[in-house]
């Protein structure tokens, strides 16, 4: 019996930490209060053309200013448990 609970314990924890790194539930859970169109100066969900002169900063660019902050985004644009590869596919997925 000790054994199922612990193995029942482990599976939900690989559960949450593969929905941590879905990108969709990234965005639904810190970034849509912004990128869905309430802050005019971040750039919406699948605008394209307000997301490419972001883009061509490069990657790392991105990320530093998601983790440190930019403009009017909080640091770590208030994902305070997404890695550097969550800000990835997240900024990613957004600008599709």
């Amino acid at each position: 019996m000790k054994k199922m609970l612990i193995a029942a314990g482990a599976l939900l924890l690989a559960a949450n930490v593969q929905a941590a790194a879905d990108p969709e539930a990234i965005f639904n859970k810190s970034c849509g209060m912004c990128h869905n169109g309430q802050l005019p100066q971040a750039p919406k969900k699948g605008d394209v053309a307000a997301w490419e002169p972001r883009l061509q900063q490069g990657m790392p660019t991105l990320v530093k200013h998601v983790t440190e902050g930019f403009n009017a985004m909080p640091p770590r644009g208030l994902c305070m448990d997404c890695s550097a590869e969550d800000y990835e596919a997240v900024i990613a997925w957004m600008s599709k």
